[in-house]
């Protein structure tokens, strides 16, 4: 199933194929574990956010539609706000730290993984240090210490509509830059 894409998958597991179910997991397992890990630096709670995403593929709670972007993104970002959903549950409001700040991570499972890692987390930096300074505030405040938008807008003193458009300026200047290195924006 190496090379089916993700959405012919995603279509599968919707008919209850469990080799293709089982393939999204082992694609995607990794990705949004450490994903999860990053904002909740808590295992059990990464843990949490895994299982959570993919019982919501099993049981169609959550619909992907193609034309609204690519798997891997919708992913990450149903990650992204059962995370944060989790912090607030468990009362647990630590600021994160940007990737610049890794030192938490949790360790790769192999060598390639982790020079792999390095490689993605240098372009991403790069990326975001290529953006204008409010943008760059935005995009951590939103991406990697989990503010809303409206707590943005207000922590910033600027309307929403402004913190809206600079979150997608941004993302578009980040996809733009990834794409230019020949690396994808996830």
């Amino acid at each position: 199933m190496v090379d089916i894409d993700d959405a012919a998958l995603y279509k599968r597991s919707l008919q209850k194929d469990k080799i293709a179910f089982e393939a999204l997991y082992d694609r995607y397992e990794k990705l949004l574990y450490s994903f999860a890990y990053k904002m909740t630096r808590d295992e059990s709670l990464a843990e949490e956010v895994v299982q959570d995403i993919f019982l919501k593929l099993w049981n169609e709670a959550e619909k992907y539609d193609e034309s609204k972007g690519k798997f891997s993104s919708w992913l990450l970002t149903m990650a992204r706000f059962k995370a944060i959903d989790l912090i607030r549950k468990n009362k647990r409001h630590e600021h994160f730290e940007l990737l610049e700040k890794d030192d938490a991570r949790q360790p790769a499972a192999s060598a390639a993984e982790e020079v792999e890692w390095q490689e993605e987390r240098s372009s991403i930096l790069a990326a975001v240090k290529q953006l204008k300074k409010d943008q760059q505030k935005i995009i951590d405040l939103f991406y990697f210490k989990g503010l809303s938008q409206q707590n943005i807008s207000n922590q910033c003193e600027i309307p929403l509509g402004t913190v809206k458009g600079r979150i997608r300026l941004a993302l578009k200047h980040l996809r733009d830059h990834m794409s230019a290195e020949g690396r994808d924006l996830q």
